[in-house]
């Protein structure tokens, strides 16, 4: 429930709001091809017999004139739906982003084709909000109708936001399928390595001169790049000039897209305070993994028999660590040839969240050392990481990999020992009853753990075996 994974996903352009920006009304045309889609939904619902199901409209109903009278067809297709205020709108898109990141602290900005959501997000909570009248089909008139409106009317709106200078220099965090097509975008024009959309981050210099050459683009160019909607290439120089506007008037201290939305932050909503405490990137593992796990427990307890040679740990790399020691217990399911590269590639385009590429990176150079690998390392590590956060990924692999060669993986046999530093010896120490588990592999493992901390910490360690009577 922490971390929610979509089993089927599908979505329809149709255009609610369209109208609404130019005369106020939903279209004919518009409503029909809703309710058609709706339609649709209706009856894929019959199939998989939710059991839980939650309609929601928002700005574009909300703000249009016969919006009441789109919700009476929709009610009688069978779908109970409600009509979100704007405030509520905000406040999901709010627990959208901290349900992806629980430790957000800034601005929330949702586009949607009717309104445009601003809120601030800290501590895990959502704090002030504030909807505008600037849908994705509004900006597109305002740009159109005199240069320069748009940044005008984004000042003078975000001025009159009593809050919202209390957002400077914070992160800026985008909601919405828009933002996510110009970040795809993005990801493509700087040759990004990892075209992972989940927290991808950007500079907010980049903001202005990247809509100036969005201008110049071809739209065929445009919807050329891999995963970019077709639906989304017209709006895209819209897209980058309300982000370009929206960064000049809050000044944020980077630009963040949000792997969730609206729909996930209802859900979040939704949990018992003890759901929405737990770490959503260690529950998200661990239901992916689970099932695949060496066996039952070894995941938890490589965590906590490496903790000491880590320690003193930042909470941020404990988890991280933690979450590799889950991941290598799913070792086993690969072709043997290719275990270290596939462990790699679990860490680094898994569905994960509440991580950032460095983090991904850092968790596939853990995986690569543990699951075996050797030779050059593959390049995109460098790219994403610096080398002193690949050097302690690369210990913690090492120190997995020795628990895997000591216990077999059963989960008992390492609870029986214990691995520590004292001073400048790396110590292995274990019951006179397994002393018949130490062998040339252990050993050389536990030098090659030696080595690894040597190369991270700057300083040489001498390791040790102690078997006690």
């Amino acid at each position: 429930m922490r971390a929610p994974v979509a089993l089927y996903n599908e979505k329809a352009t149709v255009g609610l709001g369209r109208g609404v920006a130019a005369d106020g009304r939903i279209t004919a045309e518009a409503m029909a091809s809703a309710l058609m889609t709706l339609a649709r939904f209706k009856t894929l619902l019959a199939g998989l017999q939710p059991a839980w199901l939650r309609v929601v409209a928002t700005a574009a109903v909300r703000d249009a004139k016969n919006g009441a009278e789109f919700l009476v067809k929709v009610r009688s297709l069978g779908l109970t739906v409600e009509l979100l205020s704007g405030d509520a709108e905000a406040t999901a898109a709010g627990f959208g982003v901290i349900a992806a990141l629980p430790q957000a602290d800034g601005t929330v900005a949702d586009i949607g084709g009717g309104s445009l959501e601003l809120v601030r997000v800290t501590g895990g909570m959502v704090e002030e909000r504030t909807s505008l009248p600037l849908g994705m089909y509004a900006i597109g008139e305002l740009r159109r109708s005199k240069a320069g409106e748009l940044r005008r009317r984004i000042q003078k709106l975000v001025a009159e936001i009593p809050w919202i200078w209390r957002c400077n220099d914070l992160p800026l965090y985008l909601v919405g399928g828009s933002w996510r097509a110009l970040a795809r975008v993005h990801l493509h024009r700087t040759g990004f390595p990892l075209p992972v959309l989940s927290n991808h981050a950007m500079l907010p210099q980049f903001a202005r001169p990247f809509a100036e050459e969005l201008k110049s683009l071809d739209p065929a160019e445009l919807a050329a790049i891999p995963g970019m909607p077709g639906s989304r290439v017209a709006a895209l120089p819209d897209t980058a000039a309300l982000l370009a506007a929206l960064v000049e008037a809050i000044a944020p201290s980077q630009i963040v897209v949000s792997p969730f939305g609206l729909r996930e932050g209802l859900l979040y909503q939704a949990l018992d305070d003890a759901e929405r405490a737990k770490d959503p990137l260690i529950e998200g593992v661990r239901f992916v993994t689970g099932s695949h796990d060496q066996f039952p427990g070894l995941g938890e307890e490589l965590a906590a028999w490496s903790a000491s040679v880590f320690s003193p740990e930042s909470a941020k790399m404990a988890r991280l660590r933690r979450a590799v020691c889950h991941m290598f217990g799913t070792g086993w399911a690969s072709n043997p040839e290719f275990r270290a590269l596939s462990g790699e590639e679990l860490a680094l385009h898994g569905n994960w969240i509440a991580i950032d590429a460095s983090e991904r990176a850092m968790m596939g150079r853990a995986l690569f050392a543990g699951l075996g690998g050797s030779g050059e390392l593959p390049p995109i590590l460098g790219q994403l990481a610096s080398p002193d956060m690949l050097s302690q990924a690369k210990a913690w692999g090492l120190a997995i990999r020795l628990g895997q060669r000591l216990s077999g993986g059963a989960p008992s046999l390492l609870a029986q020992s214990s691995l520590q530093i004292h001073g400048r010896v790396l110590r292995l120490t274990l019951p006179s009853e397994l002393s018949s588990l130490v062998d040339d592999t252990l050993r050389r493992r536990l030098n090659r753990l030696a080595s690894g901390l040597r190369e991270w910490r700057s300083s040489k360690f001498e390791a040790e075996i102690v078997c006690l009577a």
